[in-house]
């Protein structure tokens, strides 16, 4: 793993804080219990949503490797995300506190 990319889902328009949250956790516990050597590549998640004139958005950093079948899973859940630029590329070392917290495997 030496670059990561960016992905932000959307939340639904009108959708709270709150409730899209719940959605995220719903979908990340989905991903931990039935794709955890994919979840694995997932290495951060944003502290905070992004207020946009759309919407929240909320970021994560993964493996570049996993982006198809997070499409996919994603997808499949029914989120929206902005299109993922493989060009906008992090390191492991610029996902730091308190911009990131990176996730627990």
């Amino acid at each position: 793993m030496d670059e990561l990319i960016r992905i932000s889902l959307a939340a639904e328009p009108g959708e709270s804080a709150s409730d899209f949250g719940s959605r995220l956790s719903q979908f990340w516990t989905h991903m931990l219990r039935n794709r955890p050597n994919d979840f694995e590549r997932v290495f951060a998640e944003a502290t905070d949503f992004e207020s946009t004139p759309h919407g929240l958005r909320r970021h994560y950093l993964v493996e570049y490797e996993v982006l198809p079948i997070l499409e996919a899973e994603l997808r499949a859940a029914g989120f929206q995300y902005d299109p993922i630029d493989p060009n906008d590329t992090y390191s492991k070392y610029e996902a730091v506190a308190p911009d990131w917290w990176q996730i627990e495997h």
